[in-house]
């Protein structure tokens, strides 16, 4: 049983951090190399609402199969756990929040390219832009992080 529940925690995380990683070293950046500004943020927005998903479903897979596993909540407590539960309000802010608010000023603007940079739309979408940057920073740091503490050797291993 611990090796498989030792497989689906790095399975989860690193399913989850591997693509936060594919996603902005390489995704984003090529969608605006090759697509119009505009094109490329409706291909981020759509990629990065399913990697949201992706990754709420991995952070709860990975706080089930521990608490199960631990048969207590209490191991929802620790750093690697807690951890995890911050990846998954962290993205959930971000999919429910900041992209559904940048969702909503594209559809007033039109054109995000178009839109001069001193319009309070744009200046919106832009701040909230740098707020979505930083949220998948944050969780791709907890994510590392998780996984040092979920890589440790348990206490009750041989």
């Amino acid at each position: 049983m611990t090796t498989v529940v030792r497989f689906l925690q790095f399975f989860t995380l690193g399913t989850w951090i591997g693509s936060v990683l594919y996603f902005g070293a390489i995704v984003a950046p090529a969608a605006f190399s090759v697509l119009t500004p505009d094109q490329a943020g409706a291909l981020i927005g759509l990629t990065l609402g399913r990697l949201h998903l992706m990754g709420i479903v991995a952070g709860v897979i990975y706080l089930l199969v521990t608490a199960i596993w631990a048969r207590s909540a209490a191991a929802l407590l620790r750093p690697a756990s807690l951890l995890v539960f911050a990846m998954v309000v962290l993205t959930f802010v971000s999919q429910f929040w900041v992209s559904g608010t940048m969702d909503a000023l594209r559809a007033q603007m039109g054109s995000v390219s178009a839109t001069p940079a001193t319009n309070q739309l744009r200046v919106s979408f832009d701040r909230l832009h740098r707020i979505s940057v930083n949220l998948e920073l944050a969780v791709l740091v907890a994510g590392l992080l998780a996984l040092i503490f979920t890589s440790r050797i348990p206490r009750n291993a041989p």
